[in-house]
């Protein structure tokens, strides 16, 4: 089997590469999405946060693909996310674990901009500590319709997170940072 992984998180880079067989080539790459919630923008006790995969800095998501199709030498035929974790970020105010933002399930969904499809990728029950919490993940790249597809292998979404905010979190004067941490994995 032949893979490359290649993590990059907080400016530290790693490279691992295996070979062996004709097995598929595959790329993957840790994503952080910084999303943000604060006391005062609670609707029904609910709690949400979007931004485009394409928004951070130097465009994670959008150097993996390039990489991942250089690697591979043409588009993924395959994405799958193998890992999803949750950390409040350094620049959190008035909250130092997860538990005094979200209680009960935390979603992270992908809202697709062409065809406004939202779909669940992760969750978690009510998460705890600072962080990093893994979330439970599904994301069938197969299942995607061809407008999706389109639209994920072109950076065309965004990460939502959602989640029923916790008892204090409006009278506390919470402005959270959560950094949102998605691994990929590209095969051919």
């Amino acid at each position: 089997m032949k893979t490359i992984t290649l993590m990059v998180l907080g400016g530290v880079v790693s490279v691992v590469l295996t070979g062996c067989g004709a097995d598929p080539i595959s790329y993957s790459e840790a994503i952080g999405i910084n999303l943000k919630v604060k006391s005062g923008e609670a609707k029904d006790e609910v709690i949400q946060d979007e931004k485009s995969i394409t928004t951070e800095s130097g465009n994670p998501f959008g150097a993996f693909l390039k990489e991942a199709a250089a690697k591979l030498g043409q588009d993924p035929a395959r994405v799958e996310l193998s890992q999803l974790t949750l950390s409040l970020g350094a620049k959190t105010t008035g909250a130092t674990a997860l538990e005094e933002i979200f209680v009960g399930e935390v979603q992270i969904m992908f809202l697709f901009n062409e065809s406004k499809n939202t779909l669940n990728v992760g969750q978690a029950a009510d998460p705890t500590g600072p962080g990093p919490v893994s979330f439970a993940h599904q994301f069938e790249f197969e299942g995607l319709n061809a407008a999706d597809r389109a639209d994920f292998l072109s950076g065309s979404f965004k990460v939502v997170i959602r989640g029923s905010c916790a008892a204090q979190f409006e009278d506390k004067k919470i402005e959270a940072e959560l950094l949102t941490t998605l691994s990929f994995e590209a095969f051919e």
